[in-house]
């Protein structure tokens, strides 16, 4: 975005911001600038995993009665996950799948801090391609318990045969099949994109809008003031929806391996 700005305010670049600033070339020193093989978003993707992974291996390398810092904070969002999403929507059960619940949700909210860090200013769930590949795990994950606890007959019956008169079955059933197996990966995946994509490209606009507005007229400049000043702001509400979608994300695909497991419809 800085990049972005720098050149607006040259006079070199179009306005407005469109959705082809997604697509950004490849930041590797060899192979077509063009490609996107290895863009900045794939750079983010491993830095994520790696930040996570280099964290919570150091930070249980010598577990301590009394905890140090960094294994209290390992452990503080661990217990949060396990207690508050796991155990909360699932029960004791919940506990077996804190793990997973607990990678999702840092995973998620590491990506979509990216979105409003200096040098950064994008998150990789802003495309859609990382939010339905999450929201595939989850998918993959909630059937195959569902499956594995049930058995395959019994759970598709679960699944997808309301308690109902016999006459209405044919039109709920499909419903059910759609709500079920269709719906619930789509809108999981979507409701993350669209966040992120939303939040960036707010963000895009008032910033390079302050930088249009002062380059077309000096007389212009205490509206241009006014909108970095909204960047700001929506910056800070930006770091809220950025929490809130990771443990949305997380608490939906617990919701949906609950409702794998339930013995009722």
């Amino acid at each position: 975005m800085f990049g972005q700005a720098n050149v607006l305010a040259q006079g070199q670049a179009e306005f407005p911001p469109s959705v082809e600033d997604f697509y950004l070339p490849s930041i590797l020193p060899w192979g077509a600038h063009d490609s996107y093989w290895f863009t900045k978003i794939t750079f983010m993707v491993w830095l994520a995993v790696g930040v996570l992974i280099l964290f919570f291996l150091l930070s249980y390398r010598n577990p301590q009665l009394v905890p140090t810092k960094k294994q209290w904070f390992a452990e503080s969002v661990y217990g949060f996950v396990r207690n508050n999403i796991a155990v909360d929507m699932i029960g004791h059960a919940g506990v077996r799948f804190a793990p997973y619940f607990t990678t999702l949700f840092c995973f998620v909210l590491m990506t979509n801090l990216f979105a409003i860090l200096p040098f950064f200013q994008v998150s990789p769930n802003s495309h859609i391609a990382f939010p339905a590949f999450l929201a595939l795990i989850s998918y993959v994950l909630f059937n195959y318990i569902g499956i594995r606890h049930h058995g395959f007959k019994k759970y598709f019956k679960h699944a997808l045969i309301p308690p109902a008169p016999w006459y209405i079955l044919p039109l709920l059933i499909p419903i059910e099949a759609f709500s079920t197996f269709i719906i619930r990966p789509f809108s999981l995946a979507v409701r993350l994109f669209a966040n992120m994509f939303a939040g960036h490209m707010l963000l895009l606009v008032f910033t390079l809008g302050g930088f249009a507005m002062l380059s077309a007229n000096s007389l212009l400049a205490p509206v241009s003031l006014v909108s970095w000043l909204m960047t700001v702001a929506l910056t800070l509400l930006e770091a809220l929806v950025i929490v809130l979608q990771a443990y949305v994300f997380t608490v939906l695909s617990a919701s949906y391996i609950q409702g794998a497991l339930a013995e009722e419809h």
